[in-house]
């Protein structure tokens, strides 16, 4: 479908606006851009400058109806809600500029909003279902460990468990940041890709030395035997290089970290469907939680114990 030549000027001024006067990160811009772009599509490219609260209200009914990519079930009320604040955001920016105030009013902004059960219900905290621990300490003994990218993604997928850490910033991680004498990972956003570019000191979780003893063995295998330095990429991206029958294969370690996460997010689901374990796959959020979720409990009980024991004390 041909590009509407007006509708593609906002979106770039928009896009400036996102960027300079609210700082947003180009993640945040692309996911605005990819909401509006949603809505043009409905609208089939039709001028923003002929808005009615008509098309909002029919473009939710459209929402509801479609399909995840992947899953192919209905988008979630949380994935709707996020698509129509963008919206929103968008179309209160352009209630303000020239040539669209007369047309276009800050209330008309409210149409793009689900209904407050709805909104409830998409704000709800969801309970991640995943392996247990258990199930992921088998699989990570079962991980082969004979080249360097099986070692490598032995050690990202153990040092998941122990931080919990975001799979965009394990990937971005250099040796530096890493302490295993101290069980700490610094994870300094001038350097590391953190939510919101915070500074984060991450303790390994109490989960099994059997994590830590295949992290160490990964952090000593750079710095002992490839002699690499503290500047270098603790989780390297594989190096590809075109074989004698002209096809991609992979050939060790390339000396830089990923650019983004997505190369990390199969290495995270690979394992367990190898070793037949009930899910289907093991995304990084989900190994996130499941490290958050064990020692959430082992946290709350150690809480409990310790109320006990003062309020023994003082009996």
């Amino acid at each position: 479908m041909k590009p509407n030549g007006p509708n593609e000027r906002l979106k770039r001024a928009y896009t400036r606006y996102l960027r300079d006067a609210r700082r947003k990160s180009e993640s945040s811009i692309d996911a605005a851009l990819a909401a509006i772009d949603r809505f043009e599509a409905f609208t089939k490219r039709r001028p923003f400058l002929g808005f009615h609260i008509e098309q909002a209200s029919e473009f939710k009914d459209h929402l509801a109806e479609q399909l995840r990519a992947r899953t192919k079930k209905p988008l979630s009320l949380a994935t709707q809600l996020h698509i129509l604040a963008a919206l929103r955001a968008f179309f209160i920016w352009l209630a303000d500029q020239p040539r669209y105030r007369r047309r276009i009013r800050h209330s008309d902004s409210d149409y793009f909003s689900l209904s407050l059960k709805q909104t409830a219900t998409a704000r709800a905290n969801n309970e991640v279902a995943g392996p247990t621990l258990e199930q992921v300490r088998h699989v990570v003994r079962c991980m082969p460990a004979g080249s360097d990218v099986e070692k490598r993604n032995r050690a990202l997928f153990a040092l998941a468990i122990l931080t919990g850490a975001r799979d965009d910033a394990l990937a971005s991680l250099l040796l530096k940041h890493i302490d295993v004498a101290d069980r700490m990972v610094r994870q300094d956003p001038r350097e590391v890709r953190t939510k919101a570019s915070k500074m984060i000191d991450t303790w390994f979780f109490p989960v099994g030395e059997d994590f830590v003893e295949i992290v160490e063995e990964w952090v000593t295998f750079l710095k002992i035997e490839r002699q690499w330095g503290l500047g270098d990429p603790l989780f390297p991206k594989t190096k590809v290089v075109s074989s004698a029958d002209r096809r991609f294969q992979a050939a060790g370690l390339a000396r830089a970290c990923w650019s983004n996460a997505t190369p990390s997010g199969p290495y995270f689901g690979m394992p367990l469907r190898r070793q037949g374990c009930p899910t289907s796959i093991l995304t990084p959020l989900e190994t996130r939680w499941l490290a958050l979720g064990c020692n959430a409990v082992r946290w709350e009980s150690s809480f409990r114990l310790g109320v006990k024991i003062l309020a023994m004390r003082k009996c």
